[in-house]
């Protein structure tokens, strides 16, 4: 099957997209707002709608637009002065898009998300439910992480990392990355003027994340860096992903008419259930428990259970329900899941077989430590 019929294939099978749109796509090198640039995306985004598509935007570029309006020379570099541009900023960026889709008669929403929110289940399924009734009601949802009151303690990351979150969130069937590059270049364009796109990746390897370097526009936080590891993390989810050129207008319209237009990464697997993804991606682990060659044998070749007697070290300080890396011996992370022990009561009952648990402790919660359903191989 050649690039083009293949993504035509997976693009007839998309029925809800997620539109990261980034701020070097919305501003100029001088942080200057780029209404061009938004009134040629929101046309598309109309467009695709029209289609019978269901659009979700991931938009960056609250704190360069508040930037601009409280007249800041540059990015600001403390927190606090990060958190008022962004307060001034989302206000500024929902006034232009509610504008510019007033216009197409389309309605938008702002949806600001913390991983606060997202890392408690009953608060992921909330937002899940408001975003469904969202899209129910013909509404566009325009997402951003609420930058005005998170701290990096508590932040999801960057803008990359939301959007392959919301794809999850919205059950998306493909996420678009929007850049201001033309997708994955073969090499770095600054030592090869001749560096061409990449137009298909069947898989996210080394040679690949090699390829994305680490540079980053002046505008934003992320580099190609990020949007590989988000392509790779929604691609391991099931779900195709483009990353493409967003300052050219019409990439979107070709994009769903099929043309090779930036780079397509195809999905590795069918899709798995979202609450798994909400393990393996929105949870940041709070420890490592590292398990002997018998339990990695176990949980990857016999879809088991994780038990204490497979446990040699127990890491960080957790409690019953957070999320833990399991590493086998040399320290690769392979698997992830929601613990039923705190690390205090894994300490005592590491490497022990299940029947002595409740001699140890007194009690006994579960036999397993990580159950085979709270759990995602990696």
């Amino acid at each position: 099957m050649t690039i083009s019929n293949l993504r035509a294939d997976l693009i007839k099978k998309v029925r809800r997209v997620v539109i990261k749109i980034g701020s070097s796509v919305l501003t100029d090198a001088m942080v200057n707002i780029n209404y061009n640039a938004f009134a040629g995306i929101v046309d598309q985004v109309a467009k695709i709608k029209a289609m019978g598509i269901e659009p979700v935007i991931v938009s960056s570029g609250a704190i360069a637009i508040g930037v601009q309006k409280l007249g800041l020379k540059q990015r600001p570099q403390s927190i606090p002065l990060k958190q008022a541009a962004a307060a001034v900023g989302q206000a500024g960026l929902m006034e232009i898009y509610e504008r510019f889709f007033k216009e197409k008669n389309l309605k938008v929403a702002q949806v600001l998300l913390t991983n606060l929110i997202l890392k408690e289940r009953q608060f992921f399924l909330n937002a899940r439910n408001t975003l469904f009734t969202l899209l129910d009601l013909g509404v566009i949802p325009i997402i951003n992480e609420n930058d005005s009151v998170v701290v990096d303690e508590i932040k999801l990351g960057d803008n990359d990392t939301l959007a392959t979150i919301t794809t999850n969130l919205v059950e998306a069937d493909l996420l678009i990355i929007l850049t201001n590059q033309d997708g994955l270049l073969d090499s770095d364009p600054k030592i090869n003027p001749e560096a061409r796109v990449i137009p298909l990746v069947k898989k996210i390897d080394k040679k690949i994340e090699s390829l994305a370097g680490s540079s980053k526009s002046p505008q934003g936080v992320g580099g190609m860096g990020t949007k590989i590891v988000a392509a790779k993390n929604a691609t391991t989810y099931g779900v195709p992903v483009v990353i493409a050129n967003g300052r050219v207008y019409g990439t979107l319209e070709g994009v769903f008419r099929g043309e090779e237009i930036g780079t397509l990464f195809l999905p590795q697997s069918s899709k798995i259930k979202s609450r798994k993804y909400w393990i393996a991606f929105t949870l940041k682990p709070k420890g490592k428990l590292r398990v002997d060659e018998g339990a990695e044998e176990a949980i990857l070749q016999r879809g088991k259970s994780l038990l204490a007697i497979g446990i040699t070290e127990v890491e960080g300080d957790f409690q019953f329900g957070d999320s833990v890396s399991i590493v086998n011996q040399k320290g690769k992370e392979i698997a992830r899941g929601l613990v039923n022990y705190s690390s205090g009561e894994l300490k005592k009952i590491k490497g022990v077989a299940t029947k002595e648990i409740e001699k140890i402790l007194g009690y006994k919660h579960y036999d397993e430590i990580i159950h085979r359903d709270d759990m995602v191989i990696l």
